[in-house]
């Protein structure tokens, strides 16, 4: 049995701290809101995303006290927004010893400085380099904690800790992959935000199967340019993390972008729409880190650029759509 801290208390924290317990390690959750952390703790249901969840009873602690859940642990897994990443590495750091692997689960961008959230925890806790993992994949909280068939990668410079934390997570509904490319597997976890809300869009505006086919196809050509730019490997863009995740992003129910995307597309306003979400759309501000970072490079990143001018531009998504599909005709091809 692993003693595994998680930081953060959403439906993905829990998603994942449930597949950890079933495998058979001990599980201590921090919730920085002491309150909402004594009714986790006490009623064990995250009534606001996963009412029909309960959380195990035993061997599944919930505490505001970051010091305690981070004392004598194996692994820390950090699955907060990535607007609270940065502070919340740096709550850590007061408490962070031996080296301890930590593992990121969230998906996105800081905006200021265009960092993933493995270069933020090595930037803020140097002991930490080399000893981080990002964890992305096409995962939905709310079909993981009914163990439903999944597939993830583990990801890190470090390939032996890769494998050691696929080992951890892995069980018969649960598969892990092992990966090198961690900042690939990271570009796709963001990128992948940003083309669903589009898709969102689309689906609000009812425009189809045909433009939703094309809208992921060439979604990926995008994540393929700022892939080439920073680094990333192309089989990453095409794998799980890449492409996997992105049709499910785009697809499903669940995913938080595309319901947002929806609502932008029925005619509601940004505002509006994340004042009634319970759950983080993190699409929102890796569109604006994406759109500015493009820009500087003079990257070509069409779909981002219609969803950046909708969501900060008010521009109507009915002319961001005739934009697009009037602009100057071109061959296909990844980097044309």
């Amino acid at each position: 049995m692993k003693k595994v801290a998680i930081l953060g208390a959403g439906s993905w924290a829990i998603g994942l701290g449930s597949v950890l317990w079933d495998n058979g390690h001990y599980i201590k959750m921090w919730e920085i809101d002491k309150n909402r952390a004594e009714e986790l703790s006490k009623k064990k249901v995250l009534y606001d995303k996963l009412p029909d969840v309960k959380i195990p009873e035993n061997n599944f602690e919930i505490s505001s006290d970051l010091e305690y859940v981070v004392k004598d642990v194996d692994y820390i897994v950090v699955v907060v927004p990535s607007v609270y990443f940065r502070g919340t590495i740096q709550l850590l750091k007061n408490f962070y010893k031996n080296k301890i692997p930590i593992i990121s689960a969230t998906k996105g961008l800081e905006n200021k400085t265009f960092k993933f959230m493995t270069q933020i925890i090595e930037e803020v806790i140097e002991e930490s380099f080399g000893r981080t993992v990002a964890l992305s994949g096409p995962t939905h909280a709310e079909e993981v904690v009914k163990r439903m068939p999944t597939t993830i990668v583990s990801a890190s410079k470090n390939i032996k800790l890769a494998k050691e934390v696929q080992k951890l997570f892995s069980n018969k509904y649960f598969r892990v992959y092992s990966h090198y490319d961690e900042l690939g597997v990271q570009l796709s976890g963001a990128v992948k935000n940003v083309i669903a809300i589009a898709a969102g869009i689309g689906d609000g505006l009812g425009l189809g199967d045909n433009a939703k086919a094309a809208l992921i196809t060439r979604g990926l050509v995008e994540m393929e340019r700022l892939g080439k730019v920073l680094g990333a490997q192309s089989e990453t863009i095409t794998g799980l993390a890449g492409i996997g995740d992105l049709i499910v992003t785009c697809t499903s129910k669940h995913s938080r972008n595309r319901y947002l995307g929806e609502m932008l597309g029925k005619g509601k306003k940004l505002k509006d729409i994340l004042d009634e979400m319970t759950m983080v759309a993190e699409g929102v501000p890796t569109c604006e880190a994406i759109y500015n970072y493009a820009k500087k490079l003079e990257l070509d990143l069409p779909i981002v650029v219609e969803v950046y001018n909708i969501l900060f531009k008010d521009k109507s998504p009915n002319k961001a759509l005739e934009d697009l599909m009037n602009r100057e005709l071109k061959q296909e091809g990844f980097y044309l």
